[in-house]
């Protein structure tokens, strides 16, 4: 009571309280980044260890499984580790105890691994130290595509020009090029000019290594004059490099392009990448955590035309798979209910309250209670998303209550004769202990969520804290805002009903109130007849049960899930050909692959398709997921127009045909929007298994197993065994004894070997 008190004295106060949080609430409504769905922080780490050219198994047993045990005898709070292995490429995953401080983790993984790099195998370059975040996704690609410049040139520009301009803006992360290929001095060797000098591999690679050097030179000091001292230890030019001495033989010096061709070109590529089948590079523009998809996709975008216009000539780069359009349209979908709601709402408190005024103080109190919980928001580090928005819309219908008593008491104390003033402190002390329960109700309701852990506590905590917040800012409004606004504008409205009589809305409301008495008396009337004859109530009472078993076996049968399906309108295969398969024929295959799509989902619904071919760089498979473990592996995006088909339609029909006309292909689809993508984490499909012993057959056997038992259950589709068996290789054994006999080591074969390959 004392808080009405208060109020009604200081009236001019709580006017301003509410303008400033009007004020507050509109500032963190424009601060409020958007997105699709809550940031997904887990706490987890990649620890990235590569040797180029170093086999998987060689990987596993030599790094990764050092690497994890390393991890797990120093590092604090680990929950677990695991290791991916592919040619070259170790990905340690550490994930961590929720209540882990990670930067002391990140900085004790660096110590670790730092420490224990010389007790790598020789070469092996230092890891590279990434945190893991599900809501780090994809948000945006831009394909590069040029008349005039090749594959290393789009490659050059993308990683170095384009970097540098996009890497400012706040929250994005650029990843690594796929396709094309880095810019390299190339040194084809000619093995008949090799053997005619009496030259292997070995011999041009050492020559070639100690004549290209990066030292220091020094100073001179001379007099009274200090010279830089510099040296041509690296040369300059691809000349200069074919002009290499390399061996004195018979008297003449065998330079480096007597035995190989010197260009400038690009590297051995690994990666493909092709829009609509044409050749091109294409990035991927990541969010960072909690930042906005819409914003960084809007500053992309606005950057766009001044990033072409210093491109060289004949340049193309055109933004794909752009995520905020299907977070534009989710957000406003929400936000189009939210209004739709309070419309609804605004109607039904005026039909039944019967006045305009009193209507006027419930309406304001809504928005208000609504700014309050955003700016809470805010302040706790949440965002716009569906969660929230929709926690927001729920509260709608919630926040009306508490209002609404406070003002329909009031007007009833008021129709008694009480004096205005005394009716608010009448009105006020008979609901407000009702009201406190029913929002500690509310709000208990939604306690458990905050008991949650892992991605669902990420997902679901900030609607419940929505919810919360709104309903503690409409009690306090309803002790303070409403009974002011009920004492300013009420007795004008008696004062004009005692001078013109009833309006229209008051006469519609007064047919209201006869239309409810009157189901209400045939309610009464129904309930003494059922009262006197029982085999109505039996009757009654048997027509619940059966709705309520119809109900029952309707929810055993409904489809479950964690999160509803998403349509949107992308689709993300990925496409793995008969293993050992080369860089090349993968392509052409991925043709014939794409030229069947293309008969099965209409023209008119397909935009683009985009197709990235190969394993890509280590720091790539650090920073977006990948399902890719070699040269016979790669994915197909198919960005479909806003009027399509049902993704679930094409997804069925695409596997009917792909199982029909390319049985030799294993064929799986992937989450492709950023909702599907957030809430898989790690996992590349929607349910993924693993077996774990020491006993590897045994592993596979029982995982063999398992993939039958689950093809045979009914719903699950794209049944996939991720590693790989069978890469088809060829074993070089040394014969120890016959090279100590020719004076070769171990070491000289190798080197030779890695020279040549």
């Amino acid at each position: 009571m004392w808080i009405v008190r208060y109020a009604l004295s200081r009236t001019y106060s709580i006017g301003v309280l509410a303008i400033l949080l009007v004020l507050v609430g509109t500032l963190s409504t424009r601060r409020l980044s958007t997105d699709i769905l809550p940031s997904v922080d887990t706490p987890s780490v990649s620890v990235i260890w590569t040797y180029s050219g170093l086999n998987a198994r060689e990987m596993a047993a030599k790094i990764a499984s050092f690497g994890e045990l390393v991890i797990l005898n120093n590092v604090d709070d680990v929950l677990e580790v695991r290791s991916e292995t592919t040619d070259g490429v170790t990905i340690i995953k550490v994930d961590f105890q929720p209540y882990v401080e990670l930067s002391l983790a990140l900085t004790q993984i660096n110590s670790v691994s730092q420490t224990i790099l010389r007790r790598m195998p020789t070469g092996t370059s230092p890891p590279l130290i990434v945190r893991n975040s599900a809501s780090s996704q994809p948000v945006l690609n831009l394909v590069l595509s040029s008349d005039t410049l090749d594959d290393s040139g789009l490659y050059d520009f993308a990683r170095l020009q384009l970097r540098g301009q996009i890497q400012t803006i706040p929250g994005v992360r650029m990843s690594l090029p796929y396709g094309g290929a880095s810019r390299q001095v190339m040194v084809e060797l000619d093995p008949q000019a090799l053997q005619t000098f009496g030259m292997t591999a070995s011999d041009v690679s050492a020559a070639v290594s100690a004549q290209n050097l990066t030292l220091p030179s020094g100073t001179l000091r001379e007099g009274r004059i200090e010279y830089k001292v510099a040296i041509n230890a690296s040369p300059n030019a691809v000349a200069d490099f074919a002009e290499l001495p390399i061996r004195q033989v018979d008297g003449r010096v065998v330079r480096l392009s007597d035995v190989a061709s010197v260009r400038d070109g690009p590297a051995v590529q690994t990666n493909l990448a092709r829009l609509n089948g044409a050749n091109a590079v294409q990035v991927s523009m990541l969010k960072l955590g909690g930042a906005s998809t819409v914003d960084i996709v809007d500053q992309i975008l606005a950057r766009l035309p001044e990033i072409r216009a210093a491109a060289p000539p004949g340049m193309r780069i055109e933004p794909l798979f752009d995520q905020s359009v299907f977070v534009r349209a989710a957000v406003r979908n929400v936000l189009n209910e939210g209004v739709l709601v309070g419309l609804l709402v605004a109607t039904v408190v005026l039909l039944f309250i019967g006045s305009l005024r009193s209507t006027l103080v419930v309406l304001t109190s809504i928005p208000l209670a609504l700014l309050g919980s955003v700016a809470a928001l805010y302040a706790t580090g949440q965002t716009f998303n569906l969660m929230t928005l929709g926690g927001l819309g729920l509260a709608i219908g919630i926040l009306v209550d508490n209002a609404l008593v406070e003002i329909e008491n009031c007007n009833r104390r008021i129709a008694t004769g009480e004096p205005v003033r005394q009716a608010i402190l009448n009105s006020a002390g008979e609901v407000v202990f009702p009201e406190f329960v029913s929002t500690l109700c509310t709000c208990i309701v939604f306690l458990p969520i905050f008991l949650l852990t892992g991605v669902p506590a990420s997902v679901f905590k900030p609607m419940a804290c929505a919810v919360v917040f709104a309903m503690i800012g409409s009690f306090l409004l309803s002790r303070t805002l409403v009974p002011c606004l009920a004492y300013l504008l009420i007795p004008g409205e008696l004062r004009r009903r005692a001078a013109h009589g009833r309006d229209a809305v008051e006469r519609v409301h007064r047919h209201v109130e006869r239309a409810l008495d009157a189901v209400r008396d045939r309610y009464v009337t129904l309930l003494q007849r059922m009262a006197m004859r029982p085999s109505w109530l039996l009757a009654g009472v048997l027509a619940l049960l059966v709705v309520l078993g119809v109900g029952v076996w309707g929810a055993r049968h409904l489809e479950q899930g964690f999160f509803p399906r998403t349509d949107a309108g992308l689709m993300r295969l990925h496409v793995r050909v008969p293993t050992g398969t080369r860089l090349e024929e993968t392509a052409r295959i991925f043709s014939d692959v794409q030229l069947a799509i293309r008969r099965v989902v209409p023209a008119n619904e397909i935009d683009v398709i985009a197709e990235v071919i190969g394993q890509p760089e280590a720091v790539n498979l650090a920073w977006v997921d990948s399902a890719a473990v070699g040269s016979f592996d790669g994915e197909i995006d198919v960005d479909l127009t806003p009027r399509h088909a049902p993704i679930a339609q094409h997804q069925a029909a695409l596997r009917r045909m792909l199982a029909a006309e390319f049985p030799q292909l294993i064929v799986f689809f992937r989450p492709a929007d950023t909702t599907a993508l957030t809430l898989a984490g790690a996992s590349p499909t929607d349910l993924e298994f693993r077996v774990v012993g020491r006993d590897m057959p045994g592993n596979r056997e029982v995982a063999a197993r398992l993939m039958a038992a689950l093809k045979k259950t009914p719903g699950v589709e794209d049944v996939t065994q991720r590693q790989v068996f069978d890469l088809p290789q060829m074993y070089v054994e040394v014969d120890r004894v016959r090279a100590l006999q020719l004076g070769v080591t171990p070491q000289q074969v190798s080197t030779a070997v890695l020279a040549v390959l």
